[in-house]
């Protein structure tokens, strides 16, 4: 992992891309203190959604909705458990 200062990484913020591009991690410090770490971003190409489909964790949709889908009957949900966790997630912020 390479360190560095904010301002080094702001006036050579092209070298430390590339690096992060490369694989490179990056921790950003100000005055010796780590307040950021630049890390490349996963990929999740089709390959792992496939995988994930012959495991049988998944299944890929066709992107098409029914013809009848917003005539569909929505199912009860008498004790309003969706609405409650929908709320409770909101004043969480979780």
């Amino acid at each position: 992992m390479t360190k560095t200062a904010v301002t080094k990484l702001k006036a050579s913020l092209a070298h430390y891309i590339k690096q992060v591009k490369a694989g490179e991690e990056i921790l950003v410090t100000e005055r010796g203190e780590p307040v950021a770490r630049i890390v490349p971003v996963a990929k999740e190409g089709p390959e792992n959604i496939k995988a994930l489909e012959k495991q049988g964790l998944i299944r890929s949709g066709s992107g098409r909705l029914p013809a009848d889908f917003w005539e569909l009957a929505r199912p009860a949900d008498k004790s309003r458990a969706a609405l409650n966790a929908l709320l409770s997630e909101r004043e969480t912020g979780l």
